[in-house]
C-alpha cells in the first residue's frame, strides 16, 4: 500500500538524519553512474550510451518513491499536460519575466568571467557576429535531454525532499524558501564535478538557486527547466559569439 507525500514544506515525521542519508546516496549513486556511462562514451565513442543519463535524473527518483512506498505522482516529477492552459501561461510568464531580469548581467558575468577569472585575453565580438549553426537542435537538445532531467532530479526530488526535512519558511519575492534552496544547489553543482571535473563548476551555483527559486515559486520544474535551458544555450552562444568555440 503507498502513502502520499505531503507538499513541499510539509513535514512528514521523518528523521532528519534518514532524509539526508536517502538524498546523498541518491544523488552519489546515480552521478556516479552517469560518470562511468561517460567513461564508456570517451573511451569507445558509443554515444547513443549517453541517454542514460537523462534516463537516471528522470526515473531514479520515481524508483526512490517506490522504494520508499510513496505515490510518485505527489512529486512535481512530470510535464504537466498541454492542454493545461493556465499551468503553461504561468510557467512561460514566470519564464519571460527572469529572463528580461538576468539577460544584461548574465552577459556581463561572461565577460568579467574570461577576463577576470580564467586570466584570457578579453573576448571581444568580430562582425560578422557567429551564431551556433544548429540552434534549433542546440535548444531541443538543452531542454529535453539536459534541462528537463535534472530540474525534475534536483528541483522535483532532492528540493522538495530537502523541504520535508526542513520546512521553509521565509518568503523571498512571493515563493516560500529554506534550506531545500540552498542544499539542492550545492548538490546540483558540484554533481557535475562527480561525472567531470571542471573548476568552473562552483558558479553553477548562482543560476542554480535561480532554477530553486523558480521551483518554489510554481510549485513546479518547468519554469526553472526553460530557464535552465535559456542558460546553457546562452553560454553556447555567447562561447561562438566570442570565437572561443565553432560554430
Amino acid at each position: 500500500m503507498t502513502g502520499s507525500a505531503p507538499e513541499a514544506g510539509e513535514p512528514t515525521g521523518e528523521s532528519i538524519p534518514k532524509i539526508g542519508l536517502e538524498i546523498l546516496v541518491l544523488w552519489l549513486v546515480v552521478n556516479l553512474i552517469i560518470r562511468g556511462v561517460r567513461v564508456v562514451w570517451e573511451a569507445t565513442g558509443f554515444e547513443l550510451i549517453l541517454v542514460a543519463a537523462p534516463i537516471l535524473f528522470l526515473y531514479a527518483p520515481v524508483l526512490m518513491c517506490r522504494l520508499r512506498g510513496v505515490d510518485s505522482w505527489s512529486y512535481p516529477l512530470a510535464i504537466p499536460p498541454l492542454r493545461d492552459g493556465r499551468f503553461w501561461l504561468r510557467t512561460l510568464g514566470l519564464f519571460g519575466v527572469v529572463v528580461l531580469a538576468t539577460t544584461a548581467p548574465f552577459i556581463l558575468g561572461y565577460h568579467a568571467w574570461h577576463l577576470y577569472v580564467l586570466g584570457s585575453v578579453a573576448p571581444t565580438v568580430e562582425l560578422p557576429v557567429a551564431f551556433p549553426s544548429n540552434l534549433l537542435l542546440l535548444m531541443g537538445y538543452h531542454l529535453f535531454f539536459v534541462a528537463i532531467p535534472e530540474e525534475i532530479f534536483y528541483r522535483g526530488y532532492l528540493q522538495t525532499r530537502i523541504d520535508e526535512a526542513f520546512s521553509p519558511r521565509m518568503k523571498l519575492l512571493g515563493a516560500t524558501v529554506g534550506p531545500g534552496l540552498i542544499l539542492a544547489t550545492i548538490l546540483f553543482a558540484f554533481g557535475h564535478s562527480i561525472v567531470v571535473f571542471r573548476p568552473w563548476h562552483v558558479a553553477i551555483i548562482f543560476p542554480g538557486l535561480l532554477f530553486a527559486w523558480m521551483r518554489a515559486r510554481t510549485g513546479e520544474v518547468m519554469a526553472g527547466a526553460f530557464f535552465h535551458a535559456w542558460c546553457n544555450v546562452m553560454v553556447t552562444t555567447l562561447d561562438v559569439m566570442y570565437g572561443l568555440q565553432e560554430p
